[in-house]
């Protein structure tokens, strides 16, 4: 079992979009053995590979106890209806902000054999698949905040 650390804000693999996984190899069953065994840390719904320092298109996620992964991820529907919860990232440690994201998300991938993957959610888990998709582009969910909100997450940081 390998926990990877996490990498924080101000790392440049945070703020780089990933690349697509091109080799479905034994360094790509390594990379989701890693991420699927980081995310499974109690608190965690999910972690994108460049979190732990790997600039591909592979996540993890940790929601209602089920732990899986999708390789080359890209949304495919959001619905118009929207949540307005407090969202964090193990990359900004101690910052939670209401983050409003679409209530339903569907992600299309493949696995780590290829294999195609669909994943569609609500509430957390639409929340997670819609955060995760954002780290492989090189957003965090902070660029997503606006006003009091952004304020008082850019102050917190400042402070930290």
């Amino acid at each position: 079992m390998t926990i990877r650390p996490i990498r924080e804000l101000g790392d440049p693999v945070l703020r780089t979009p990933a690349d697509e996984v091109r080799r479905f190899d034994r360094e790509l069953a390594a990379l989701v053995r890693d991420l699927e065994d980081t995310v499974a840390d109690p608190g965690r719904a999910g972690v994108a590979a460049p979190q732990i320092g790997v600039g591909l298109r592979a996540f993890a996620y940790n929601v209602d106890g089920v732990i899986g992964h999708v390789v080359n991820p890209r949304i495919v529907e959001l619905s118009e209806e929207t949540q307005d919860g407090d969202e964090g990232c193990l990359s900004i440690p101690g910052i939670w902000a209401p983050t409003v994201r679409a209530e339903r998300a569907v992600v299309e991938g493949v696995d780590v054999r290829g294999e195609p993957v669909r994943l569609a959610g609500t509430g957390l888990m639409a929340r997670a698949l819609q955060h995760e998709v954002d780290h492989l582009d090189g957003k965090l969910y902070i660029d997503r905040l606006t006003g009091e909100a952004r304020k008082a997450a850019l102050r917190a940081l400042r402070e930290r």
